[in-house]
């Protein structure tokens, strides 16, 4: 009776091990993430071509965390940003400032396609000054502030290449009243603090290893408002390169290209270029 109570025993724990593996083998979670500081220094002293001394420092954090388990997939990006310059005898003027959450929950449909859900949302962390007036304040922490979420479809190859099609998506543009009290501000009708869309969304992104210390991480956001305008279609592009030195020594590269009628009529542009410490984990 021992015997048959032991083997018993022992085919369960089995049984159990073998469950337990098979979990664990169906459910994954993946993260990484880098962070970068860059910096530069200019210093000039009775030199005859001219120069101002100047210093100029940017630090960002990329982070991604994705699970999948089964027919589910949650898929998970975090981006901040932020750069300072001083040049003498000038003001402190900010040269990078972003703050961005991406999340995206999959439900398998067939083959590569799954239904989905999705939020993004998109701020900054400090006071920008308007480039023709140096006293004017145009936004700040949370004005403006960009919301979006919406229901669609996710193709999704694997975690570097994806696209999330979403042609039922609200957007929420929040700002404080005070931008708002004599003119409309991002598009936030005068008097009012939030403006709300419903239109339709893409959002793609694709990560290429061109070499094996260098990366190319591409981003795209599309928007269309079905209430107004929905030619003018609004677009966020960005690209993050990273060329690494060795394991704490990189040469990075950030170019941005924004479309967004409500703000400004034209194409917005930024980039970042430098060498400095660079952290993965």
């Amino acid at each position: 009776m021992k015997k048959i109570i032991f083997a018993s025993f022992l085919l369960a724990s089995q049984v159990f091990q073998a469950q337990e593996a098979e979990v664990k083998k169906d459910t994954l979670w993946t993260k990484k993430g880098v962070i970068a500081i860059l910096g530069s220094q200019s210093s000039f002293s009775q030199w005859q071509a001219g120069g101002a001394n100047n210093v100029a420092i940017n630090g960002s954090l990329n982070y991604d965390i994705n699970y999948k388990k089964a027919d589910w997939v949650w898929d998970n990006k975090f981006i901040a940003s932020y750069g300072i310059n001083k040049i003498s005898g000038q003001d402190q003027q900010k040269t990078d400032d972003r703050l961005e959450i991406n999340s995206v929950l999959g439900k398998k449909a067939k083959g590569e396609w799954y239904y989905s859900a999705f939020t993004n949302f998109k701020t900054q962390f400090d006071v920008g000054l308007n480039p023709d007036d140096q006293t004017e304040r145009i936004s700040h922490f949370m004005s403006p502030a960009f919301w979006q979420t919406g229901l669609g479809m996710l193709w999704k190859k694997n975690d570097n290449f994806k696209v999330n099609i979403a042609p039922a998506t609200a957007r929420f543009i929040f700002v404080h009243k005070h931008f708002t009290d004599f003119k409309e501000s991002f598009g936030v009708e005068q008097g009012k603090s939030m403006r709300f869309e419903l239109g339709a969304s893409v959002n793609a992104y694709y990560k290429v290893q061109l070499m094996e210390n260098f990366s190319v991480e591409n981003i795209l956001n599309l928007y269309s408002n079905y209430l107004e305008d929905p030619q003018n279609v609004d677009i966020d592009y960005q690209l993050n390169a990273v060329l690494k030195v060795n394991k704490y020594i990189s040469t990075n590269l950030t170019f941005q290209a924004l479309y967004d009628d409500n703000a400004y009529k034209g194409f917005q542009t930024r980039h970042t270029l430098g060498v400095g410490l660079n952290y993965m984990f």
